[in-house]
């Protein structure tokens, strides 16, 4: 008679805890991978001053600035070395998609299938590098224009400014593709989803002050959170929303016998 070890282990699915091994792995592998982004927007870049960066930065924080910063996880306001983020990826990633319409030559890699595709892949990681260089020397620019920012302005901030920032998007669409590989989900994605998340504490206590203050009065608020929650609900309907195609399949005969046809779907 078997024992109850054994009877345990005879029940035992192998193959799930293995895969559940493999999926432990993959989720501490995407973590680590954006807690290594998040302390990078905590590294300011060399030259500048970070207090009086703070202080232009609550000067300017409002339009598209504080759009920025909010989808950088707060590496903007810090003049971090993340603070381009991940954009250039995202602009030239467009750039590269809607010129396969336009040109022959794009659009004929697009039909070739997975190698195709990595081609494409190496043109946008171009475009991103070129992106990133002309807003870096931007930004570079505009630190030198800002009064006290920049503690030794000139062409060596410039350069070391420029090489920084780009390498810091760089080492961004790196990681993003590592976790695509070796984590879970898309890793751009999941990058620009940490930075947005790391910035709600502060505007929902910006947002609580504001009330306290008699700003903003409390079913304004109420309904702010309200609302943020049914646009959450709705993102997660969307993606996790399917249309099932129908197929039928007829009738078969094998030999002697017929063979009832099967339905099934397709999910999109």
């Amino acid at each position: 008679m078997a024992s109850a070890a054994e009877q345990l282990a005879a029940n035992l699915n192998f193959g799930s805890l293995a895969k559940a091994e493999e999926l432990k792995k993959r989720i501490w592998f995407t973590l680590g991978a954006l807690l290594v982004y998040r302390i990078g927007t905590y590294i300011p870049l060399p030259g500048i001053d970070p207090q009086a960066v703070a202080d232009m930065f609550s000067r300017n924080s409002g339009g598209i600035l504080g759009l920025f910063n909010t989808f950088a996880g707060g590496a903007v306001q810090r003049m971090a070395i993340f603070a381009l983020n991940i954009m250039p990826y995202i602009s030239a990633s467009i750039i590269v998609q809607l010129l396969t319409t336009v040109s022959p030559h794009l659009e004929a890699l697009k039909k070739e299938g997975e190698q195709g595709r990595k081609q494409l892949n190496q043109y946008t990681r171009y475009g991103t590098v070129f992106l990133a260089a002309i807003q870096a020397y931007g930004i570079a620019v505009g630190l030198e224009g800002s009064g006290n920012v920049v503690i030794d302005p000139g062409v060596f901030f410039r350069i070391s400014t420029v090489i920084t920032l780009v390498g810091g998007t760089v080492f961004l669409m790196w990681l993003g593709e590592q976790i695509t590989q070796r984590g879970v989900g898309n890793g751009i994605s999941l990058i620009i989803f940490a930075g947005i998340v790391a910035s709600f504490p502060g505007a929902l206590a910006g947002m609580l002050e504001l009330g306290r203050q008699g700003a903003l009065s409390t079913p304004l608020i109420l309904g702010l959170i309200v609302l943020l929650g049914a646009v959450i609900v709705a993102i997660v309907y969307v993606e996790r929303a399917q249309r099932r195609l129908l197929i039928q399949y007829p009738k078969r005969r094998i030999g002697m016998k017929m063979f009832q046809g099967d339905t099934s779907h397709l999910p999109l």
